[in-house]
């Protein structure tokens, strides 16, 4: 500001360049998830945050964005069925999420929930603050040692949910409301397990083309199906 009302020369900052650290984002891994979602728990509040976080697991929602869902945010996509469409309240970016059965599951277990009901939206709300304090003792009860947050589960969808079963990155970036691919590549650098699955596949390609080459060829896509099969 006083650079542009002339209070100084010059802009004193015009050679700093501002560094920007990647931190690897947390996630749940398969086990970690499928832990949960088998776990049954004693007291209703831990079970309703249970399942807030599983819809955003296999949603990529974040807390803001799931909490205030409503049924006119259902409606039937391109392939008749059911999607989720809203506008994230982050960036105001239009998402569409079709709807897995494990969502579509906890939306009809709640749909007459009374506290649903009287705010009109397809849960019963509840504080930020209280969820990822009762997340710790779910945590806790499923010997899960990571800081378990409620946006870790938007990570999770990111990475175990969709990244690692296949789903392009483009598709991903879509569904999770990215301005930038860039933003969604961030997820990708930590997934090892898929880094390894497309050099197999990749190895195998480049085996079936040595094929024409002879004897050395078909030795290599004989190793390579080994391993996979190994694997």
């Amino acid at each position: 500001m006083a650079y542009k009302m002339e209070w100084l020369a010059k802009d004193p900052f015009v050679k700093f360049k501002p560094t920007y650290v990647r931190n690897e984002r947390e996630y749940l891994s398969e086990l970690e998830l499928q832990g949960i979602i088998e776990k049954q728990f004693g007291m209703e509040r831990l079970n309703l945050v249970k399942d807030l976080f599983i819809f955003a697991c296999y949603t990529g929602l974040s807390y803001i964005d799931l909490i205030q869902l409503k049924m006119d945010n259902i409606s039937l996509g391109i392939d008749g069925n059911y999607w989720i469409v809203t506008n994230r309240q982050k960036t105001n970016n239009r998402v569409k999420i079709p709807l897995l059965d494990i969502p579509q599951q906890l939306i009809d277990k709640y749909r007459d929930h009374p506290k649903s009901v009287s705010h009109g939206t397809l849960f019963p709300k509840m504080s930020n603050q209280k969820l990822n304090s009762y997340l710790k003792e779910i945590a806790d009860l499923c010997g899960i040692t990571k800081n378990l947050t409620f946006h870790i589960a938007r990570h999770t969808f990111a990475t175990t949910v969709t990244l690692s079963n296949g789903v392009p990155i483009e598709t991903v970036s879509k569904l999770l409301g990215h301005t930038k691919l860039s933003t969604t590549q961030i997820y990708a650098r930590v997934i090892e397990r898929k880094v390894c699955e497309d050099m197999i596949k990749l190895k195998l390609v480049l085996a079936e083309k040595s094929i024409k080459d002879g004897k050395m060829g078909i030795w290599i896509m004989d190793n390579m199906i080994e391993k996979k099969v190994n694997l």
